[in-house]
């Protein structure tokens, strides 16, 4: 069995101007100074050049030696902005646009070109950075329609995870030529965002392989979908990990659906470590008892806390949750040696 490696931090939340914001070498010495292990690296530009990671071994090679040199490693590629320009239904596009580069705003096919690249470029780059895992948005089609009202036509939630596949699978395929796993953030905005949704897409990209999970309970908490459960279901399928605090708190005046509220105001909200609903404990617990393999991430997002505060009481938060996994069984000193002819006696089989 494995033990959980961290603590890692997701940088897209603190990607700035200002130093040590503005740059990945002084985000590694912040990070690396917080006692960070890893680095989750969104595919921003001025951070990681993600067409020249994708045909240049040297840029990968000299990407994992700054890194090494402050003690970290790149944990997984992120496009999350990329992978939720795959599919946009037009009621999203002006506010999706800006997420694409100039040249391809206003062209919906365009930027779903432009995005598609992207995508296929991270599967290279993931490969020559010596990674098993890559997180993602699904994107959205059928989103709009997420509530039965007024009723939808017969075939139309069927029709938008076809297409969903569709424009997935030759990307599946390219992560599967890689070795890389292409886990989906399951997050409300996206088609994938709880288990019915995830399991409707692998049926329509038949089991790919390589469809995988990135398991936030965050979202869970904010959908009341039980997060413990979903590990005991989905675990073969998580191949990475943010951990993301949340609550709910429902009221005489709103629930899930947070009426139309900004997230101060908002029955359910995220929160820094430690500082909200979710038992990580028992999340830490079930991941070290299915195996998992990969890191445990910090992703900060809070409607309180400053977030330098929030990163340096992450680290700790982190490291005091994982698990380090036993080599063998509590009570191995108890055993005795039993051949197979007394373990027929004890059955009564001779």
């Amino acid at each position: 069995m494995k033990t959980i490696q961290g603590p890692a931090i997701f940088l897209a939340q603190f990607l700035g101007d200002a130093p040590p914001f503005d740059s990945l070498e002084h985000l590694a010495q912040w990070a690396a100074g917080l006692g960070y292990k890893g680095l989750q690296l969104p595919t921003a530009p001025r951070l990681f050049d993600l067409e020249q990671a994708a045909s240049s071994q040297q840029y990968c090679d000299d990407v994992v030696a700054l890194l090494a040199r402050h003690g970290l490693q790149v944990t997984e590629l992120s496009t999350h902005l990329q992978g939720q320009l795959i599919a946009v239904h037009p009621a999203y596009d002006a506010l999706f646009d800006g997420f694409a580069p100039e040249h391809v705003r206003g062209d919906s096919a365009a930027r779903t070109a432009w995005a598609t690249q992207q995508l296929l470029w991270a599967a290279t780059a993931s490969q020559r950075l010596g990674l098993r895992a890559h997180v993602t948005f699904s994107g959205a089609l059928a989103w709009p329609y997420l509530y039965p009202w007024p009723q939808r036509p017969a075939g139309l939630v069927e029709t938008a995870f076809a297409e969903l596949a569709k424009r997935w699978l030759p990307i599946l395929d390219a992560f599967d030529a890689a070795g890389v796993d292409l886990c989906y953030e399951l997050h409300p905005g996206e088609d994938l965002h709880d288990g019915v949704t995830f399991e409707r897409f692998l049926a329509a990209v038949d089991d790919h392989p390589r469809a995988s999970i990135l398991y936030d309970p965050s979202h869970f908490v904010l959908q009341q979908l039980d997060y413990l459960a979903f590990i005991d279901i989905y675990h073969a399928r998580i191949k990475a990990f943010h951990v993301k605090d949340a609550e709910f708190r429902p009221n005489g005046r709103q629930g899930v659906y947070g009426g139309y509220g900004d997230w101060q105001d908002r029955a359910g909200r995220f929160r820094s470590l430690g500082d909200g609903q979710i038992d990580f404990k028992a999340i830490f617990s079930k991941m070290a008892q299915y195996d998992f393999p990969g890191w445990a991430v910090l992703e900060w997002e809070c409607c309180l806390k400053h977030p330098e505060d929030g990163a340096a009481e992450g680290a700790r938060f982190i490291r005091e949750h994982i698990i380090h996994v036993a080599e063998h069984a509590f009570d191995d000193f108890a055993g005795s040696a039993v051949d197979q002819d007394q373990i027929h006696h004890l059955l009564g089989l001779n």
